[in-house]
C-alpha cells in the first residue's frame, strides 16, 4: 500500500482489505464478530525517523526506494506525521540549511511528538559534538520550543531533557506517560488510546491479580491496574523499566510492581527453576494470578511462554504480527476459547495490522 491517496474512500477500502485478510487467515478458529478500530486518515503518526541528504549547499530529508538501487527521494511533506511534526520539519530544515555547524555531517533526524503539543528532536551526526554545537542547539531549542538530543559515536548530549510527556485518554480518565528518546512507544496515539480502552473494557470483572509480560513503559499496565487487585509486570529493558516506575508514580497507581527480567526468566522463576535477585522485592506466593496480559515482539510467544499463558484462567493478547499470533493461538485454543477479537489499524497504508484477543479457559 502506498500513501498517495488520503481520501476517506481510499482509506476505508484499504481497511476493508485488512479485515478480509484477517478473517481469511483466522478462519480455522471460531471467532466472534471482529471489532475494528480505524485510524485517522492523516496526521496520526507521532514519531518518525528521516535520513538527511546533502546536495551541494542544500540539505533535505529523504527516504529511500525499496528497489535494488535504494535511491533517495526528498520528503517535502509528511501527511501521516502529526501536524506538529510537519510544522517542525520545515522550521528545523530552514535552521539547518542556514547554519553550517548544525548541517555539517548531519546524518539523521528523529522526531518524537505528542498529542499534548510537546516535541523532542534527535540530531544524529557523523562527527564529534562540542561545546559550540551545544550552544547552538540551545538557541535552536528556544527558537523552536522543543527539546533536543545530539547523538554521535559514543556521545549522547541532552539539551535539556531526553523525553516528552504524552497524555492519553483511556475509558474516561487521563494518563500521563514519560516517553524517552530512542525507546519504544506506540506511534499512533489515537489507536493506542483505542487499544488501552479496549483492554480495560474487556478485563472488567475478571478480578484476582494480573501478570503482564513485556510491559514496556507501563503503557497497558497503568489503565489495566484498575480492574485487578494487584499487578506484577515484567520488562527486560532498563530504560523502559525506569519509565514505567516514573509513570506509576506520576499517575499515583499503587497496586503495581515491576520486575526487570525477560519473559523466559520470569517463567523460570514461576516454575522454581531459578532464583533471581531482581525478584527479591516480590513475593510470588502473595499473588492470586487469574489473568495474564502479553504484548510480545513480532516473533510472538516462544513455546515455553505460550505454555505459561495456558495456566491462567484469562489471557489478554495484543499482537503486532498476525502470523505469529495465529501460530500461538493454535496451541492456546487447545485449552482456551476466544471470547473477543479486535483489529487496530496502527499503520494505515501498509499491510501491517495489530490484533487483540481475549481468551478464557474452557
Amino acid at each position: 500500500m502506498t500513501p498517495t491517496d488520503f481520501s476517506t474512500a481510499s482509506y476505508q477500502a484499504q481497511l476493508a482489505t485488512k479485515l478480509a485478510k484477517i478473517q481469511q487467515d483466522f478462519a480455522e478458529f471460531s471467532l466472534p464478530d471482529i471489532t475494528v478500530f480505524a485510524s485517522p486518515e492523516k496526521h496520526y503518526r507521532m514519531r518518525a525517523e528521516f535520513r538527511v541528504w546533502h546536495q551541494q549547499e542544500r540539505t533535505e530529508y529523504v527516504m529511500f526506494t525499496q528497489d535494488e538501487f535504494k535511491r533517495p527521494y526528498p520528503i517535502h511533506e509528511f501527511p501521516i506525521g502529526s501536524a506538529l511534526m510537519n510544522e517542525l520539519m520545515q522550521r528545523l530544515l530552514i535552521e539547518i540549511n542556514s547554519d553550517e555547524l548544525l548541517r555539517h555531517k548531519l546524518y539523521q533526524v528523529d522526531f518524537l511528538t505528542t498529542q499534548s503539543g510537546k516535541a523532542l528532536v534527535t540530531l544524529i551526526y557523523h562527527k564529534a559534538l562540542n561545546e559550540e554545537w551545544i550552544a547552538r542547539a540551545q538557541i535552536l531549542k528556544q527558537q523552536l520550543g522543543i527539546d533536543i538530543v545530539g547523538r554521535s559515536r559514543k556521545q549522547r548530549l541532552l539539551v535539556e531533557r531526553d523525553h516528552v510527556i504524552e497524555r492519553l485518554q483511556v475509558a474516561g480518565r487521563e494518563y500521563s506517560y514519560q516517553q524517552v528518546e530512542a525507546s519504544f512507544t506506540q506511534p499512533n496515539a489515537t489507536i493506542c488510546e483505542a487499544m488501552l480502552s479496549w483492554a480495560v473494557e474487556n478485563s472488567k470483572g475478571l478480578s484476582g491479580d494480573l501478570l503482564e509480560l513485556y510491559c514496556g513503559n507501563g503503557n497497558f499496565t497503568l489503565p489495566l491496574a484498575q480492574n485487578f487487585g494487584k499487578v506484577l509486570a515484567t520488562e527486560v529493558s532498563k530504560t523502559s523499566v525506569e519509565s514505567a516506575q516514573f509513570n506509576i508514580a506520576a499517575n499515583k497507581v499503587e497496586n503495581i510492581q515491576i520486575a526487570r527480567m525477560s519473559s523466559e526468566e520470569f517463567s523460570q522463576a514461576m516454575d522454581g527453576v531459578r532464583e533471581f535477585n531482581r525478584l527479591r522485592h516480590v513475593n510470588l506466593a502473595e499473588y492470586n494470578f487469574t489473568t495474564i496480559f502479553v504484548d510480545p515482539p513480532r516473533a510472538g510467544l516462544d513455546p515455553h511462554t505460550t505454555s505459561i499463558t495456558q495456566r491462567f484462567d484469562n489471557i489478554l493478547y495484543i499482537s503486532c504480527n498476525p502470523d505469529t499470533l495465529r501460530e500461538n493461538l493454535r496451541t492456546i485454543t487447545q485449552t482456551h476459547q476466544i471470547k473477543a477479537f479486535a483489529i487496530f489499524d496502527q499503520f494505515p497504508y501498509t499491510h501491517h495490522v495489530e490484533c487483540g484477543v481475549v481468551l478464557q479457559k474452557k
